[in-house]
């Protein structure tokens, strides 16, 4: 398995998140096909949505990878990476989407690069590995001793933060 940057790892996982919380429970597909539309309206028009995910969730489902191992070995280099090799690699039959590839690698390449990089992992996740990714497990049990943690903090201990703020005393209290 290749390695991956950990920021692809990251960015394919949220990719997955998006799509089924757009989906929705049970899948709504014709709200999530009005998302779509409606982000590839905005990128058409170049409108600036500065977000690696929503463009890759614009565009994932339209995408073809026609360099598989040209596109796995863009994805160790998260930032810096060739936008023009990368634009080559993926070609898109739906002509709105297409459009939109279009518009956003002409206006903001890096963005367009790293949005297809992140959906061709999505697409393709058992393609590649990471050694600093973490299941969804492992996340879940992190998040859990973060909430336990926090359960077991005082409910009326303010914050150091908080009390900072209302120090009159100007020590700071280090």
């Amino acid at each position: 398995m290749l390695n991956i940057h950990p920021e692809f790892a990251y960015q394919s996982r949220e990719l997955g998140i998006q799509i089924e919380d757009t989906l929705g429970d049970p899948p709504d597909r014709n709200n999530y096909q009005l998302v779509i539309n409606s982000l590839l309206g905005e990128y058409i028009k170049g409108t600036e949505i500065d977000d690696v995910n929503l463009l890759s969730f614009a565009l994932f489902g339209h995408l073809s990878f026609d360099d598989p191992a040209g596109l796995l070995a863009q994805s160790k280099q998260y930032d810096g990476g060739d936008a023009a090799k990368v634009k080559a690699m993926v070609s898109c039959a739906d002509a709105t989407a297409s459009k939109a590839l279009v518009a956003v690698f002409g206006n903001n390449p890096e963005l367009a690069r790293k949005a297809v990089i992140t959906a061709f992992l999505f697409k393709n996740a058992k393609r590649w590995s990471n050694e600093e990714d973490q299941s969804l497990e492992d996340m879940e049990k992190e998040e859990d001793k973060d909430d336990v943690a926090d359960e077991d903090a005082p409910l009326n201990a303010p914050e150091q933060e908080v009390v900072d703020l209302f120090d009159t005393r100007e020590d700071r209290n280090d």
